[in-house]
């Protein structure tokens, strides 16, 4: 049988391998194969420039016992070493940063009830907690703290929904305190935890019906705004929409009290924005909450695409969580999810039909056409 025979060099770099951690064995092959997932979990250095890469650096490869691994560019730096100017090791790919977002992401879903702080989040992968935050905020457009309050304020309402108690769900879902809470979820979950378990019981919510050209609209509203618009064929389907969302409430009709906010919406059918400051009180979730507001951004009578609202807010592989960010709008119309359309025009799904979307689309065009020729005489007339 024949041997292969080994050099003097050979042998060293064989017997260094194998007197190596495992995990650096993981690292160095990381290097061969020029891992762009494995960028921003590590760096290397070597020995020989004083140079160090990340993992998909381009550049030849040093001897394997030129080589030092570190957890990051902050520690690769403390150790002497300078950045690769053909790699830039601190600047990561876009696929390197979703694969090390999307990992936190799981790692914190699957942590929610244990102590999470920037500095733990931060040593998990590697980075300095102000590159981490720097990081993920830039991926997601909100800090860890608040993704990780989100994905809690998530997990009570799953929780309150399933029929646990308050004090289960707050601590199940890793909170620290009832006031800890509370102080996130009147904003977020637009009533208190207790009132949402049971349906809004104990809520007042009064709401008026009004004729629309795309049907009977009912506006709801509590003590802190308009809290549903809902859209049908009739007074009991939209009623019926309100009792799904507040089926223990206390509703009651009080067209006189609500007569103010609608007049507001039947100078939209006139072709009228809405004002910036009217009221709103909705549950929602951070994630939700960013992809509304850039929604409302887009102006009356034009549209934006799925993916344009969700580069528009960091995420911009998260078009799936914009379009289910739609569906979960409650208040029609003031959170203009109908000029939200698919990358080729077509007009996808609508909470309220796809025939009213485009309805009001047209609607708004027809208001466009009707006001761009006044502005353009009063423009030659100047």
């Amino acid at each position: 049988m024949l041997k292969t025979q080994q050099t003097g060099s050979d042998l060293a770099t064989a017997d260094h391998n194998r007197q190596r951690p495992a995990l650096e064995t993981d690292h160095w092959k990381a290097v061969l194969a020029r891992d762009a997932t494995k960028d921003g979990t590590f760096v290397f250095g070597a020995r020989s420039t004083g140079i160090y890469c990340k993992p998909s650096c381009p550049a030849r490869h040093p001897r394997v016992e030129q080589v030092v691994f570190f957890s990051g560019p902050d520690e690769a730096e403390r150790s002497g070493f300078r950045a690769c100017q053909r790699c830039r090791p601190r600047e990561l790919t876009d696929l390197a940063r979703t694969e090390l977002i999307h990992r936190v992401c799981r790692y914190i879903d699957h942590n929610l009830d244990e102590k999470l702080t920037l500095a733990s989040l931060s040593t998990e992968e590697g980075l300095s907690p102000f590159h981490f935050q720097r990081l993920f905020k830039k991926s997601l457009g909100i800090s860890p703290r608040q993704y990780i309050e989100a994905r809690r304020l998530e997990r009570v309402k799953r929780s309150l929904t399933r029929g646990e108690t308050v004090t289960d769900a707050i601590y199940g879902a890793g909170f620290s305190s009832r006031g800890r809470l509370y102080e996130k979820s009147q904003q977020q979950l637009g009533i208190n935890p207790g009132a949402f378990r049971r349906g809004g019981e104990g809520l007042s919510v009064q709401y008026t019906i009004v004729e629309s050209p795309i049907g009977r609209l009912l506006l709801g509203a509590t003590g802190n705004g308009i809290c549903a618009v809902c859209i049908g064929a009739s007074d009991e389907a939209v009623e019926a929409s309100l009792r799904e969302g507040y089926y223990a409430a206390d509703l009651y009709r009080n067209d006189q009290q609500m007569k103010q906010w609608a007049e507001e919406f039947s100078k939209y059918f006139d072709g009228e924005e809405f004002p910036r400051n009217l009221p709103i009180d909705v549950r929602a979730t951070v994630f939700q909450w960013k992809v509304w507001n850039q929604i409302r951004t887009i102006p009356y009578g034009q549209t934006s695409t799925y993916s344009q609202i969700a580069a528009a807010v960091g995420s911009p592989r998260a078009v799936r969580a914009v379009a289910n960010a739609c569906a979960n709008n409650h208040v029609a119309l003031l959170i203009p999810c109908h000029r939200v359309i698919g990358k080729a025009g077509d007009l996808r799904g609508y909470r309220w039909g796809t025939r009213r979307k485009r309805a009001l689309l047209a609607l708004e065009s027809r208001a466009m056409n009707r006001i761009e020729p006044e502005t353009r005489v009063s423009s030659s007339s100047n």
